[in-house]
């Protein structure tokens, strides 16, 4: 049985309806930012905190968990930084204590969702797994503490783990029935197609005289269930012993310009966006650009969904939410 803790969340929900397809899954999840119904029904549901030790020993206790895939992360950058402490609290505590747990139950086999805020601002075209790790705000820096802590554990009691490094995931599930609800939102893609659909009054595009193309900044974005398939694979790898400590990049190579989203979400659905230039973001780089090179060649994964799909799967969720 998998536990996937955080899985009522939008990456987690998305990867636990492509994992019951072949194995027996539980959800862990304390909903603070997840969806009850975005568990897919086949799923065990249990409501509980990875903070909470009780709550996490009662799942090894009542469930025969042979590996972990983790998503219970805080993930808004802005508030790491007025709010640090809530972060590593989150993000690298309540880590520590499922770890805990996990080596008491000798369970060795662990999945983290981890973040290319790993890598800060590199001056690179394209950010590989041997560039510096040098993050610049709490939420970045708690993902790499994580990662450190995993490493240790390999080396101290034999812990196997994969860490999957991305930034944007984006769209929604090809069936409408689950896709990308933050509150607030802070995406680019689900933003414009909320002001698309009246909800919004305008897009704010921050900066357009940066050094690219267009002048908009440039970033990675993947389609959710290719992110969803990339977990499965290196799930695969570590219960095959094919890996045992490793870290991936997720990234389709080449970016996408905020203008470019922008007129890809008009083409997509066919209404004009209400787009207001605005002043640049401090601490936003002109490019962030994920390779992953290695993952194919090791794992044989890539990012199969273009922008288009991207967007028009999107747009078919949005139009089903009630606001």
């Amino acid at each position: 049985m998998i536990l996937v803790v955080g899985g009522a969340g939008y990456i987690g929900s998305h990867v636990v309806k492509e994992l019951v397809e072949t194995e027996e899954v539980v959800v862990l999840d304390n909903l603070s930012t997840g969806h009850r119904e975005a568990v897919d029904s086949r799923a065990i549901f249990v409501k509980g905190d990875l903070g909470n030790v009780d709550d996490v020993l009662m799942v090894f206790r009542s469930y025969p968990i042979k590996a972990v895939m983790h998503f219970a992360a805080y993930s808004l950058v802005g508030e790491s930084v007025m709010d640090p402490l809530k972060y590593y609290q989150n993000n690298v505590a309540s880590t520590i204590t499922l770890l805990k747990v996990m080596m008491k139950f000798k369970v060795k086999k662990f999945i983290f969702s981890s973040t290319a805020a790993t890598y800060g601002i590199p001056d690179v075209k394209l950010i590989d797994e041997t560039s510096a790790t040098t993050p610049i705000n709490p939420y970045g820096r708690s993902k790499l503490m994580v990662e450190q802590i995993l490493g240790d554990l390999a080396a101290s009691d034999g812990l196997k783990y994969v860490v999957l490094r991305y930034f944007n995931a984006a769209g929604a599930h090809a069936s409408a029935r689950i896709g990308e609800s933050h509150d607030p939102e802070t995406h680019l893609i689900p933003i414009v197609l909320q002001q698309l659909l009246g909800k919004r009054e305008k897009i704010s595009v921050f900066g357009a005289d940066y050094d690219t193309p267009d002048g908009t900044c440039i970033r990675d974005y993947i389609h959710v269930t290719d992110l969803a398939h990339a977990h499965i694979l290196a799930l695969q790898a570590l219960v095959a012993g094919k890996k045992s400590t490793e870290v991936y990049n997720l990234g389709n190579g080449h970016g996408y310009s905020v203008k470019e989203v922008i007129e890809t979400c008009e083409k997509v659905t066919g209404v004009k966006a209400n787009v207001e230039i605005a002043d640049r973001r401090a601490g936003d780089p002109a490019r962030l650009v994920a390779s992953a090179d290695k993952i194919f060649s090791e794992l044989g994964w890539k990012a199969e969904r273009n922008l288009e799909k991207i967007i028009a799967d999107a747009w078919k969720w949005h139009r089903n939410q009630e606001y």
